[in-house]
């Protein structure tokens, strides 16, 4: 048990550190590295890399944003076998449903109660 806690840290804390030199020794901006991750986890997916990066790293691989590129592909994938070419454009979605509503009820909410004020 020890064992899997271990391998959960280490494979979520070097995606979290290799992000964290994009951002400060290559100066790429918080969006940039997240688009960065969910295109990696997507094509790393449909490369069939990442599908042996989560059944070492658990949660550690599917938790940080690379692991939303990867649910995203997963579903298209899954979508394409049941409804043929219109997977494509559901099956990402379908998959993705319920991280999307959680960003979604979540970030309003947080909006409601600390009343954001825009930067001028």
């Amino acid at each position: 048990m020890i064992l899997d806690y271990l391998k959960v840290f280490l494979v979520g804390g070097t995606i979290c550190l290799i992000a964290q030199i994009l951002m400060d020794y290559f100066k790429l901006q918080t969006p940039y590295v997240m688009v960065t991750y969910v295109t990696t986890g997507a094509a790393l997916t449909f490369l069939g890399i990442y599908d042996k990066i989560v059944n070492f790293g658990a949660s550690g691989a599917t938790v940080p944003i690379i692991g939303f590129g990867y649910s995203l592909a997963n579903g298209v994938i899954e979508g394409i076998k049941k409804d043929g070419f219109l997977g494509i454009l559901t099956g990402g979605t379908i998959a993705t449903a319920g991280g999307i509503a959680s960003a979604i009820f979540f970030g309003y909410v947080m909006a409601v109660i600390f009343t954001p004020k825009a930067k001028p």
